[in-house]
Order: structure tokens, then C-alpha cells, then sequence
């Protein structure tokens, strides 16, 4: 199951039914505007009404932009945009270059109003992992967290937003889907972090705390959590 983005860009077209839609594209913002995160930099997609701290790259059909190209220009800037006449097509164009990775992940909650979070390469982040074969997203996404955390996952509730970010493993250059969800824990449930994924520290942490906590934590955590707070 592949959640689809139902926000119209500025173009006019809602990106779930343009002419072209190989890949799907993670959750628009208010313009309808889609964000791939490397790291801590950005590569916006648009049609207009770009921010001023942005770098403009124009991109068309005549003059299509590249893998090495985003690469080049993200070394120095934190933030470029894509100008581009439609939106999916350019993120299609895009993702093509990449090797597509699905995954999902989601914030558990527990009864005392707290969420799970784990600590790896000393940064606060969210459970997620890579998708099966034949496991749906809500299975993954609920798997994942039992897997890293230790935590048993009562129920998937909602579904809450969609990321995509950029890694470069061995050579090879990963662009990674992520679909991500509102679950219930189970109570008590011991917290293990899952050690050979890197994770170094499982914690409940205060709903009220997640915002400090999650201050160095690379966007794309950040982009979920504001959803998971308009959502809850």
C-alpha cells in the first residue's frame, strides 16, 4: 500500500494524478510543494512562491536536472529549490537516478502521554525501517518499532505524513520513502534498543518535552512531529 499526497500543487495538478507518477511524492506543504531532505539540507520542489533563502535551479524537460548536479549545489547551499512546470514529473525525473528504498516507521504513544524515541549517531530520532516483501506499510511500520524499541505496538491508529530523504551507503546513492504512523503501546513493555542498527538509547519522553528534545534532530523527525501535534 503506497499512501498518496492529495494537496494540489501550484500548478494546478494534485501530484497523485499527474500524467507521469512513477514514484509517489512524500506530503505537500500548504503550496503544495514537496521537500526531499539530505541530511540537513533541502532540495524543494516548486512551481513558484519559492522562500528568498532558497536557491533557485531551474528545471524543464529541455533542460533536466541531475543527480551530480542537486549533489554540487547542495555542498554549498543548505537550501535549493527546483523550479519546475510540474512537480511530479520533476520528482519522477529525479527519483529515477536514485535507488528507491520504502520504508515506514510511526510515534508511539503511551497511556502516561508520553512517545518512544531512540537515540542514534547522538541525535534523537523516530523507529523506522525497510519494507518486506508482501507486508504492508501499517505491518512494517509497527514491526520496525517492536524491532528497535522492544515495545510491543497495541494498535496502528493513523496514518500521519510521508518524508523522503537522500543517503549516499557505500557508494551508492539511496532515496528512501518513509510512511509514517500514529500506534499505541503496549504497557510494560521493557525498552531494549536495538544495538546492531546503531541504536544506542530508548526513551518514553514527555509529549510536552519532544519539542527541546528533538532541536538537533535532522528534519525530516521534525517535519512528523509537526504533524503528529496538528494530528493528535
Amino acid at each position: 500500500m503506497t499512501e498518496q499526497n492529495v494537496f494540489p500543487n501550484q500548478c494546478g495538478v494534485a501530484p497523485s494524478t499527474s500524467s507521469s507518477g512513477r514514484y509517489p511524492l512524500p506530503t505537500a506543504d500548504a503550496n503544495g510543494q514537496v521537500r526531499v531532505y539530505f541530511a540537513d539540507r533541502e532540495l524543494l520542489f516548486a512551481c513558484d512562491n519559492i522562500p528568498e533563502d532558497y536557491h533557485i535551479v531551474e528545471d524543464s524537460a529541455d533542460t533536466p536536472i541531475s543527480k551530480a548536479k542537486i549533489v554540487t549545489f547542495l555542498e554549498t547551499y543548505n537550501k535549493i529549490a527546483l523550479r519546475c512546470e510540474n512537480i511530479q514529473q520533476s520528482f519522477d525525473a529525479v527519483a529515477e537516478q536514485f535507488v528507491w528504498v520504502e520504508s515506514a516507521g510511526g510515534v508511539a504513544r503511551n497511556s502516561a502521554d508520553e512517545v518512544l524515541l531512540i537515540r542514534r549517531n547522538e541525535r534523537w530520532d523516530i523507529p523506522k525501517g525497510h519494507r518486506e516483501e508482501d507486508e504492508s506499510v501499517e505491518e512494517c511500520a509497527a514491526r520496525e518499532v517492536e524491532e528497535e524499541t522492544g515495545v510491543k505496538i497495541a494498535s496502528v491508529d493513523r496514518f500521519l505524513c510521508s518524508t523522503v530523504h537522500c543517503y549516499n551507503i557505500y557508494g551508492k546513492w539511496e532515496m528512501k520513502y518513509t510512511s509514517w504512523y500514529a500506534m499505541r503501546a503496549e504497557e510494560g513493555c521493557r525498552l531494549v534498543p536495538q544495538r546492531e542498527e546503531g541504536i544506542i538509547d530508548v526513551q518514553y519522553i514527555p509529549i510536552c518535552e519532544v519539542e527541546s528534545a528533538i532541536k538537533r534532530s535532522f528534519p525530516t523527525i521534525k517535519e512528523v512531529f509537526k504533524t503528529f501535534f496538528t494530528k493528535r
